[in-house]
C-alpha cells in the first residue's frame, strides 16, 4: 500500500467531539476535516460503529478517514451510544435508538458550519448494515452509502440463520458482543472516575443477545424490520456496494444491484471480511480512490463517471490448491454493464439419472469441519480446507473432467425431490472444484433446513417418508474451473460447525438432483482494472504482544468426541499517541459425537485487556451453548477487573423452545 502524506487540504483532527442527542445522550465522535473547512465548508462522511474508535477500529481508521478528510470532506467515526467513549446503554443490534441516533447524527452534521449539509455513510459489517438501513430511513441530508460485507436480509443473510438453519456464529458473535461491549470508555476521556461509572452503569445493562435471538428461530417481525429487502425502493441514496467471495456476505452485492432503483453498483474482490485497500487475499484495490469517486459525484456534484461504471465488477478467481489460508488468489477482474446480465446462461445438469435408486443421504454430525469460518477475518488458518474429508461423509456427484476450462459466475442451485425419515431434516450442498490429484476446493455451499422449504416465516414440519420439492441456492461466486479438473456436488445431512444440528439423526432418500450452473463465457484476461491500494500514515503502535491464530481438531478415541478448538490472539500494542494498552483474546470450543446431534456444545472465553501506566482494566467472559431435542440451554457470565480487584460479576442462563430449528 502507497501512503500518501500530502493532501490538496491540510488535515485537523479533533479526537473527542461530542454530539449530544435530543435525550441527552453524548456520543462521542473522533473526526478529521480540512482545517479550513469554516471558511470552505466540505460534505460529511459518518461510520456509525460500536466497536470502539479509540483502541478498536484505529488501525483502519487511521489508513481511511485522513484521507478523506485531506480531499475535502468530514469524515466523521461516532462510538454509539454504550459502547467506547459515548455514554448511553445498547440493548440491541440495529434497534431503532440506533438508528435514530444516526439520522441525528446525520442532520447535526449538515448543519455545522463546516458542512456544505450533504452527507455520506459508510461502513463494514455492522456499519455496513447501518448505513443502508439509515438510508432506508431516508434523512434528507444523506446523499450517498458506501456499504462493505452487509446484508439486505436480517434473517436469510447474516449470521443469524441461513437457510432457515441455525449458525453457530449466532452463538459466537452474541458471545462477542458481549465482551466487545464489556469495555469502559477511556478515563483520559470520561475524566476522574466518571469512567468507572459509566462502565458499571455498562456492565449493570450489558445483554446477552443470544437468548433474544434465539427467541425468533423464524422470519418474523423482529428480523424484517431493518431488512431493506423488505421494500428496496425505501432507499434513495446511491449505493456503492462492496464484497468479498472470502466472506460470509456475497450475495447482498448481488441483491442490491439488482432490487434497488437509486444508482447503484456492485465489487466483489476475493478477500475476507476486511476494507479491500489492505484485504486479504491479494489482489488489494484503491478502494479509497473508488470511494472518492462515489463521494465527489454524489456529494460535491463532480463529475466523476461513475454512473458509467459497470454495474457490477467482480474477480474470477482461478483454481488453487486447498489451503486453510491464500496470501494471494491469482484470477481476473470482469465486468457486466447490466445485472442480472444477458451473459450468464444456466445450464442445467441432472445428477440422478432417470429410473436410478434414490442416493441415501445420511452423513455423520462431524461432516463440515473442513468448512472453515463463517466470515474469516485473522489472514489465518480460516478459510476453508482440502473439502476430501467432509466429501468423504457426503453423498457425492462428479462430473466427468472438463475438456475446457468453464467460468461459474453467479449463485449455482441445487433442485431436489427428496424424502426424510424424520419431521425436521438440514441439508448442506457443496460445490467443488477436484483436482486431477483428487485434491477438493470448495467453490461455493448452500445449506436448508427442509421445514423451510417454502417459507422462513411459517415453516411445515415434513412427514416422514414424503417426497418434496426443494431448492438449494448456493452462495454467489466467481470461479475458474481448469481443463483437467472435475466438479463435484457434495450432499449432506450435516454442516459441523457451520450449523447446529437438526435433534435427531437424519437419514435422506435423493430421488432427483438437478445442478443450476451460472456459466459466462471465458474471460481472456482483465475486463476492467483498479488503482493500487493508497492509504493515509498508518496508525504508530509499540508491540506488546504479537498476533496468532490456531486451530486444532481432536478425536477422543475413548468416548467418540470430536473437538475443534480455536485460539484467535489478536495481541497487544500500546498506541504511541495517547499510551492506551489494548489487548484481546478469544478462545473456542466445539465439540460434538459423530452419531449423537444432542452432544453438540459451543463455549467461548474472551479476554480484554485496557491499560495506561498504573491503571488498567480487564474483562473475562465466558458463554456456553447446548440443546435438547425441545430446547437450547445458554449460559454466561461477565466477570471485570480493575487491576486485580474484581469489581463486577454477573451470570446468564435462559432455556429457549426449540422451534423447526
Amino acid at each position: 500500500m502507497k501512503t500518501v502524506t500530502e493532501f490538496p487540504r491540510k488535515v485537523v483532527e479533533f479526537p473527542d467531539m461530542g454530539i449530544v442527542m435530543p435525550d441527552g445522550c453524548r456520543l462521542s465522535a473522533r473526526v478529521w476535516m480540512p482545517e479550513d473547512a469554516t471558511d470552505s465548508p466540505v460534505p460529511a462522511i459518518l461510520e456509525h460503529l460500536p466497536y470502539r474508535k479509540r483502541d478498536g477500529t484505529v488501525f483502519r481508521d487511521q489508513l481511511t478517514h485522513p484521507y478523506f478528510a485531506g480531499h475535502g470532506y468530514a469524515s466523521i467515526r461516532v462510538d454509539m451510544r454504550g459502547n467506547g467513549d459515548s455514554e448511553g446503554l445498547m440493548d440491541d443490534e440495529y434497534s431503532e435508538q440506533e438508528l435514530q441516533d444516526a439520522c441525528d447524527v446525520v442532520a447535526w452534521a449538515a448543519a455545522q458550519p463546516w458542512c456544505n449539509g450533504n452527507v455520506g455513510m459508510m461502513g463494514i459489517s455492522w456499519g455496513g448494515f447501518n448505513c443502508l438501513q439509515v438510508a432506508a430511513k431516508q434523512p434528507p441530508a444523506l446523499k450517498a452509502v458506501i456499504s462493505l460485507c452487509s446484508t439486505v436480509d436480517r434473517y436469510a443473510d447474516d449470521i443469524h440463520y441461513k437457510g432457515g438453519c441455525l449458525l453457530l456464529e449466532n452463538f459466537g458473535w452474541a458471545s462477542t458482543m458481549l465482551s466487545y461491549s464489556s469495555r469502559p470508555p477511556d478515563p483520559a476521556i470520561a475524566g476522574g472516575n466518571r469512567w468507572r461509572d459509566l462502565w458499571l452503569s455498562r456492565l449493570e445493562n450489558q445483554p446477552f443477545l443470544l437468548p433474544l435471538w434465539l427467541s425468533h428461530q423464524h422470519r418474523d417481525a423482529y428480523w424484517k424490520r431493518g431488512s431493506i429487502c423488505e421494500d428496496f425502493s425505501a432507499v434513495k441514496a446511491a449505493v456503492l456496494s462492496i464484497g468479498g467471495w472470502h466472506d460470509g456476505y456475497r450475495n447482498t452485492i448481488s441483491n442490491l444491484v439488482t432490487s434497488i432503483q437509486s444508482p447503484v453498483k456492485g465489487i466483489v474482490g476475493p478477500w475476507i471480511h476486511k476494507y479491500p485497500h489492505y484485504a486479504g487475499p491479494s489482489p488489494a484495490i484503491g478502494f479509497l480512490q473508488e470511494a472518492l469517486r462515489w463521494w465527489d459525484r454524489w456529494l460535491k456534484d463532480t463529475e466523476t463517471g461513475v454512473e458509467a461504471d459497470p454495474d457490477y465488477r467482480a474477480y474470477v478467481m482461478d483454481s488453487v490448491r486447498p489451503a486453510r489460508w491464500h496470501p494471494e488468489r491469482p484470477g481476473r477482474w470482469v465486468a457486466e454493464q447490466e445485472w442480472p446480465s444477458s451473459n450468464i446462461k444456466i445450464e442445467a445438469i441432472e445428477l440422478i439419472s432417470a429410473g436410478a435408486r434414490p442416493s441415501i443421504v445420511a452423513s455423520p454430525q462431524t461432516c463440515g469441519l473442513a468448512g472453515g469460518e463463517y466470515f474469516p477475518f485473522t489472514f489465518g488458518p480460516e478459510l476453508p480446507g482440502d473439502q476430501r474429508p467432509d466429501d468423504a461423509l457426503s453423498v457425492c456427484f462428479d462430473r466427468p473432467e472438463l475438456g475446457e476450462a468453464i467460468d461459474i459466475v453467479g449463485a449455482p442451485e441445487l433442485e431436489v425431490r427428496i424424502a426424510a425419515d424424520r419431521p425436521q431434516a438440514n441439508i448442506a450442498v457443496r460445490l467443488c472444484d477436484v483436482h486431477p490429484d483428487g485434491a477438493s476446493e470448495l467453490i461455493s455451499y448452500g445449506v436448508l433446513n427442509l421445514t423451510h422449504r417454502i417459507s422462513h416465516e411459517f415453516p411445515q414440519a415434513l412427514v416422514p417418508g414424503e417426497t418434496v420439492s426443494a431448492r438449494v441456492v448456493l452462495d454467489q461466486c466467481a470461479y475458474r474451473v481448469p481443463a483437467g479438473h472435475k466438479l463435484r456436488v457434495a450432499v449432506s445431512t450435516a454442516y459441523w460447525p457451520m450449523i447446529w444440528p437438526s435433534p435427531e439423526p437424519v437419514w435422506l432418500d435423493l430421488v432427483k438432483a438437478t445442478l443450476k450452473l451460472p456459466l459466462r463465457p471465458l474471460a481472456k484476461g482483465d475486463e476492467v482494472a483498479f488503482p493500487e491500494p493508497e492509504g493515509a500514515t498508518a496508525w504508530a503502535t509499540e508491540e506488546i504482544r504479537p498476533t496468532n491464530s490456531e486451530r486444532h481438531i481432536d478425536r477422543d478415541e475413548k468416548t467418540g468426541l470430536v473437538t475443534l478448538s480455536i485460539t484467535d490472539d489478536f495481541g497487544e500494542v500500546r498506541d504511541l499517541d495517547h499510551g492506551l494498552v489494548n489487548g484481546s483474546i478469544v478462545r473456542e470450543t466445539w465439540a460434538i459425537h459423530p452419531d449423537d446431534p444432542l452432544s453438540a456444545t459451543g463455549a467461548t472465553h474472551w479476554t480484554q485487556t485496557l491499560s495506561r501506566n498504573e491503571w488498567s482494566v480487564r474483562t473475562e467472559t465466558y458463554a456456553r451453548m447446548r440443546s435438547d431435542a425441545g430446547n437450547f440451554i445458554v449460559s454466561a457470565r461477565i466477570e471485570a477487573y480493575e487491576g486485580e480487584k474484581l469489581v463486577f460479576e454477573r451470570d446468564f442462563e435462559q432455556t429457549i423452545p426449540r422451534s423447526l430449528v
